[in-house]
């Protein structure tokens, strides 16, 4: 089994998402009904068929095959505030409730020129239009990297967040991704480390990974490719113009990514 520890520190991610949520005021209660809700989402695209490219794969000595993700929880919140600290105890707030699980998969997309999409035959879905790289403090920003990423590639594309139909962040933890919206959303923080003159504000949860991120989409590796398909199948069923994904990586390092969609 692969580690789950940073690297460069030894430190285990769930250590940095538990201290991470209590420097951005995420409390145990923000973080189990964002699992919910992450869950719920997730439990609703599946039902509603909108995962049509989750391949069915065959388990050797398994009879089943498997067609959807199996880590969608259909959990109360009851259920969830029962559950005891995972990483720092007995105090920390990080739970395997509010948590990705540890999982294995793959993805794929296909990645070419508008021409040569069209000479094979091929629909393209969306263009990739933009992205960057950022990379932080391993140590105490570990997983902040996608609000310094937000920020740097709507300034790189011309766009601001009003722009942006839909929102998908990789969801390691429920503290994590909640304490970047904070990050994101305070003045000093924006001010003292971003260097921008104001907060760069709020993502509107509506368009903010609706088809869920917590559970099914944390694959070691293979999250990042199926950040941007979700993305671009959201733009299609959502009649939107333009995503912006992000997620955190190791060594405090983050991918921003502007998709755009293909025109019908």
């Amino acid at each position: 089994m692969p580690a789950i520890a940073e690297f460069s520190t030894g430190e285990v991610m769930g250590h940095s998402a538990d201290r991470l949520a209590a420097s951005f005021n995420v409390s145990r209660l923000d973080q189990d009904e964002y699992a919910l809700r992450s869950h719920a989402l997730a439990d609703k695209a599946t039902k509603e068929g909108l995962l049509s490219d989750v391949l069915t794969v065959k388990v050797p000595g398994v009879a089943e095959k498997i067609s959807t993700d199996n880590t969608i929880k259909h959990n109360t919140l009851e259920k969830l505030t029962k559950l005891k600290p995972a990483f720092i105890k007995p105090n920390g707030t990080v739970t395997a409730g509010n948590s990705s699980a540890l999982t294995d998969g793959a993805s794929a997309c296909l990645i070419m020129r508008e021409d040569k999409a069209l000479a094979l035959g091929f629909k393209p879905k969306a263009y990739l239009r933009e992205f960057c790289y950022v990379a932080r403090d391993p140590k105490e920003q570990l997983l902040l990297g996608p609000s310094y990423a937000t920020h740097k590639i709507l300034e790189r594309a011309g766009l601001t967040k009003d722009d942006i139909d839909v929102w998908e962040f990789h969801e390691a933890f429920a503290g994590q991704i909640l304490a970047v919206l904070n990050a994101l959303q305070s003045e000093s923080f924006c001010k003292n480390y971003m260097g921008r003159s104001e907060a760069f504000g709020e993502i509107p949860l509506e368009k903010f990974n609706n088809w869920a991120g917590l559970c099914p989409w944390a694959p070691l590796r293979g999250y990042r490719v199926r950040l941007t398909t979700m993305a671009a199948n959201r733009l299609i069923h959502e009649d939107g113009q333009f995503a912006l994904l992000s997620a955190c990586a190791a060594g405090g390092h983050a991918v921003g990514q502007i998709l755009e969609r293909y025109p019908s």
